[in-house]
């Protein structure tokens, strides 16, 4: 692999511009998200759409500044990832669809084991599964991230 020609702030500096644009998309699909995740899994539930809303507005009041913190943090000092920020919201949803009498969907042993509390199977597998629109900026924040980390600690150059 060639060695990097630009500085390693520069590099730094672009990753911190994708995180915020990565932040900011995983923040305005949140409501949607929740609506949708509210209606894939509502198969004769009687929804109360107020309460969907409501529980799309607290993911966004609750996860969305966790999301902001991390991704704004040192790369360093991140100890979990966005999309598992993400799924932690999946208590959003899952409160409507309880609420409703909507029956828990079957799954598998792995996902019942990776994520216990998810009754309704709505984790997102990537950021795609939030929203289309947050594949790009979600694989571009990935790259970048690996990127400064491999200059930061294997051997890249110090800018």
């Amino acid at each position: 692999m060639a060695e990097p020609t630009a500085p390693l702030a520069d590099d730094e500096a672009r990753l911190a511009e994708l995180a915020l644009r990565l932040a900011d998309g995983i923040v305005a699909a949140l409501p949607g998200w929740v609506a949708r995740c509210v209606a894939d899994r509502s198969t004769g539930a009687v929804l109360d759409e107020d309460a969907v809303a409501d529980a799309g507005r607290r993911a966004v009041r609750e996860v969305g500044p966790l999301v902001r913190d991390l991704l704004a943090a040192d790369i360093d000092e991140q100890r979990t990832g966005p999309l598992a920020l993400v799924r932690e919201a999946v208590r959003y949803p899952a409160s409507v669809l309880s609420a409703a009498g909507a029956v828990p969907v079957q799954r598998d042993a792995d996902a019942v084991r990776l994520f216990p509390d998810d009754a309704y199977d709505l984790s997102p597998g990537s950021f795609a599964e939030l929203h289309p629109d947050l594949r790009v900026p979600g694989l571009e924040w990935g790259a970048a991230k690996a990127w400064v980390h491999r200059r930061r600690h294997v051997g890249g150059t110090a800018g």
